[in-house]
């Protein structure tokens, strides 16, 4: 029997049913990426820059990467909150803790720590969405379904999404307990190696979610110490990979109240060039970039709303740290 949800302390804030239908946000997964200062983010920043707020002005979502490592304060949220006030449209989404995906052995006490964070940025009506992702190695068997079902009735009060990485999850069954659970399934691209679980366009609840995670074969599973962690989403989708994926998060869109697409091949800023590229071919239109991608993602003037800047006396390539 399917848990029912916790009422929300005030329905306009309840992330997941207060918005009209239809609702379509695109933006990257996470921010404190240090490999984006002069590319993403000017060099020097500003006073008071936040990386949050800057990115508010181009994204209506970013996803939370930090809460997959530690749990989100709640301090830390509220502050997030404020940052991203400017846009009204703007809705957080953020991954669970890896305890509970990655290795199972989370405590009563590992809960009450997530849900402090997660708790204060559903309170606001800024929470879209929590990513439950699963790592390749997580088959479908008798014991996983059970833990499945019980982790996505631990946390039924949240908008809840799942993403799996190995083809045996792509079963009726799976997608007919994410529905009896009310909760998403996380359709994603990824390097296809082995059983890996391929591209769809599948929605279990009212919302829509799609991930992009690159197509670095050459690093996805390496066992090479020498390879940087960064290698794995150092890859940029040209027009031609982003545009089937334009149709399904439209079929996505069509059949949600809300999607969610997320880019993760974030590395020198990539995923933030592709999730820009993917709101300009789904809106048609010419759209407003930020400043400093344009030198070395030049591509990005074909489809920027305002001229490039005047050239400065140095060059963002050389002082990019």
């Amino acid at each position: 029997m399917t848990n029912p949800r916790r009422p929300s302390d005030n329905a306009a804030h309840d992330g997941q049913n207060s918005a009209p239908q239809n609702e379509l946000r695109i933006g990257p997964a996470g921010w404190a990426y240090k490999d984006w200062s002069g590319y993403v983010y000017p060099f020097p920043r500003p006073k008071g820059f936040h990386e949050a707020t800057f990115l508010a002005q181009f994204f209506d979502t970013i996803e939370i990467n930090t809460s997959f490592y530690r749990p989100l304060r709640a301090e830390q949220a509220e502050q997030w909150v404020e940052r991203v006030a400017a846009n009204p449209r703007f809705l957080f989404t953020a991954k669970l803790w890896q305890r509970f995906t990655h290795d199972p052995t989370a405590t009563p006490q590992d809960e009450r720590e997530v849900r402090s964070g997660f708790d204060q940025l559903h309170r606001a009506g800024r929470l879209g969405a929590v990513l439950i992702q699963f790592p390749f190695a997580f088959h479908r068997t008798a014991e996983t379904v059970r833990y499945l079902d019980a982790l996505l009735e631990r946390f039924a009060d949240y908008p809840l999404v799942v993403e799996f990485r190995h083809l045996s999850w792509n079963t009726t069954e799976t997608f007919a307990l994410l529905r009896d659970r009310q909760a998403g399934f996380c359709n994603i691209d990824q390097p296809l190696i082995g059983r890996s679980l391929e591209p769809s366009e599948e929605v279990t609840s009212p919302i829509g979610y799609v991930r992009l995670h690159g197509r670095r074969y050459d690093t996805w599973f390496t066992d090479d110490e020498t390879v940087p962690s960064y290698e794995r989403y150092n890859y940029l989708y040209n027009e031609s990979e982003l545009r089937p994926w334009a149709k399904r998060i439209r079929t996505v869109n069509a059949a949600a109240k809300q999607t969610y697409v997320v880019t993760n091949n974030h590395y020198l800023g990539k995923g933030v060039v592709n999730a820009l590229q993917l709101i300009s071919i789904l809106k048609n239109a010419k759209i407003k970039v930020p400043e400093p991608l344009r030198e070395p993602y030049p591509a990005l003037n074909d489809i920027a709303i305002d001229p490039p800047s005047p050239p400065t006396l140095f060059p963002l390539s050389k002082i990019r740290t």
